[in-house]
């Protein structure tokens, strides 16, 4: 009886100290590790394939651009969410196997003329406002705030609210999965500029 009564308490013991390791574990996360997920299919189809290619290039099928490959992956993430192309945003191989892709899907700036152009498709949000920002919407950086694109990321987790949200993005070229646009655009690039869109949902 002495023996059971001490494994019970042994046992006992060790289950709290395996919750409270748990809980001190889980609150020490960082947001790269705890992945966010849509209820949108379409939203979560894009994510997956962000999640599944952003630093193991899909360049078999796509291609890959060295130095500036930011907005053909962004591009691949939004034909994984359900996007056709169209004469402006397009890519495509020829019969000796060669990739074929429109300017707005590989350049930063043009990819930002071709949304502003297309409102069916993406609305822009001001920095200051991001209630509407969703998983998968796109976020673009003017690094040096020339008035051209510099970068492109697919946003892929968001913390908070109001003035205090704090956004993580996926991109290629610097490879990343959760980079902090906060980070991106006062320690790395101060100064940058950064614009957001939010994106038409169901797909089109």
């Amino acid at each position: 009886m002495i023996g059971s009564g001490i494994t019970r308490r042994l046992r006992a013991t060790l289950v709290a100290a395996t919750v409270a390791a748990a809980a001190i574990g889980l609150s020490g996360c960082s947001p790269e590790q705890i992945e966010q997920r849509s209820d949108d299919a379409s939203i979560q189809a894009q994510l997956d394939y962000v999640h599944a290619h952003w630093n193991a290039y899909n360049d078999a099928e796509y291609g890959a651009l060295p130095d500036s490959d930011c907005v053909n992956f962004a591009s691949q993430s939004l034909i994984a969410r359900g996007w056709q192309m169209d004469d402006g945003w397009s890519f495509d191989t020829d019969a000796d196997g060669d990739h074929e892709y429109s300017d707005a899907w590989v350049s930063s700036t043009l990819f930002e003329r071709y949304l502003r152009a297309h409102p069916e498709r993406a609305t822009e949000l001001a920095a200051t406002d991001l209630s509407a920002l969703q998983l998968g919407d796109i976020v673009q950086f003017d690094w040096d705030d020339s008035g051209d694109e510099d970068h492109t990321g697919i946003v892929t987790r968001i913390v908070g609210d109001g003035a205090d949200r704090q956004v993580y993005f996926a991109g290629h070229t610097l490879d990343s999965h959760y980079r902090s646009v906060t980070n991106a655009i006062t320690e790395t690039y101060p100064g940058a500029r950064v614009t957001y869109w939010h994106l038409a949902a169901p797909a089109s």
